[in-house]
């Protein structure tokens, strides 16, 4: 087994750990979700505006908003559960929840635990940095002496692997810890969709950041829904809910709710999903 396949596998059987989960679980089908009138939906609040927790203490966001639209169309009740990036995707496998949210990127090797989805929305790295040292363009940062701090489990870290092999990686468990990590001098940048983190960057007003971008712009990903593996019954439901949502407007104008300004790369849904 490679040795990326082989630390897929192992986060996940370690964060099955650490959330008390001994393995895959049978997931609810969509008609045992129908006959308990509830959906249970996984959101990530440190990854603002996805999600947030608002000055109610409540759970609320772009992908809140796209969830309540979702169980309205179901007509049951919608469940929001807290997750994280490590720990999304066995929540995900141990049917802890019916499906997460939370920037879930297609990837071939999550693809591999769970099923996705069409597109809700998509995303295109950059890279934030402090101003401490003179990065200017990616290929700068691929040295020895630099450190990415990264949120563990998210699609970024291969991709710095594959285009910046000589970097080392510094692994967190969420978003804010990544960037009070770069605040306080512990590594060099961070490479993501920055326009998630702008809540975090906001609370260091002595931080010069700066953003690089990848110098690919065509490196679009897509983020969709995820859920157990197998269980087509509720995924291909959701295709029909989501193909709905991008057809009449409601996911541009959610989104434009809360980034405050287009889709940079709009998801181009189609007559067959």
């Amino acid at each position: 087994m490679p040795i990326a396949q082989r630390i897929f596998v192992l986060t996940i059987v370690a964060a099955l750990a650490v959330v008390g989960l001994a393995g895959p679980a049978r997931a609810r089908s969509l008609e045992e979700i129908l006959k308990a009138g509830e959906i249970r939906v996984g959101v990530n609040p440190t990854l603002p505006p996805l999600a947030l927790i608002n000055d109610k203490n409540e759970l609320d966001g772009f992908d809140v908003d796209i969830a309540t639209l979702i169980a309205k169309k179901l007509g049951v009740k919608l469940v929001l559960e807290r997750v994280g990036s490590p720990d999304r995707i066995p929540f995900v496998v141990a049917d802890k929840i019916d499906f997460v949210m939370g920037a879930m990127t297609r990837t071939a090797e999550r693809a591999k635990v769970i099923d996705f989805t069409a597109p809700i929305h998509t995303e295109q790295f950059g890279v934030l940095t402090t101003g401490r040292k003179p990065f200017k363009v990616l290929a700068d940062l691929n040295k020895e002496s630099v450190t990415m701090i990264q949120v563990r489990g998210t699609t970024p870290i291969p991709y710095i692997e594959k285009n910046l092999p000589k970097a080392k990686i510094l692994q967190l468990d969420n978003y804010p810890d990544v960037i009070k990590a770069l605040a306080d001098g512990r590594g060099d940048a961070m490479l993501d969709v920055v326009d998630f983190v702008g809540k975090y960057m906001n609370q260091y007003k002595n931080v010069k950041w700066s953003v690089i971008e990848t110098g690919n712009p065509g490196d679009v990903y897509y983020c969709a829904l995820g859920v157990s593996k197998g269980n087509y019954a509720l995924r291909d439901w959701l295709n029909v809910a989501i193909y709905d949502l991008h057809r009449d407007g409601s996911i541009d104008q959610t989104w434009l709710k809360w980034f405050g300004r287009p889709m940079l790369h709009k998801v181009k849904w189609s007559d067959w999903f």
